[in-house]
């Protein structure tokens, strides 16, 4: 009885040497997918507005990080401009769901 079931589940050695194939295969296909919400993000980070924004959200990071002591965050620029760009990718991203 024993040994039966060990010849049953061992199965056909071709086949086990397939295995590996077919999970390099779903690796592969797996890192091809690229996320439509990141690519219309960066299209939307591109565009007048948000490129605007961005440069004030930099000014305002390099000026706090030049001064040692300062209770002055750029929190108001990082809002402006994620909201500028959400707004965009809003607009875009329902287009592309199925």
């Amino acid at each position: 009885m024993v040994v039966e079931k060990k010849l049953l589940t061992s199965g056909d050695p071709d086949e086990e040497e397939d295995a590996p194939a077919e999970e390099e295969e779903e690796e592969e296909e797996e890192e091809e997918m690229v996320d439509p919400l990141e690519t219309i993000r960066s299209k939307c980070e591109q565009t007048e507005h948000c490129v605007h924004l961005k440069e004030l959200l930099e000014v305002c990071e390099a000026r706090v990080s030049s001064r040692s002591s300062t209770t002055e965050e750029c929190t108001e620029e990082l809002f402006d401009f994620l909201h500028a760009r959400d707004h965009c990718v809003a607009h875009k991203l329902f287009h592309n769901v199925k």
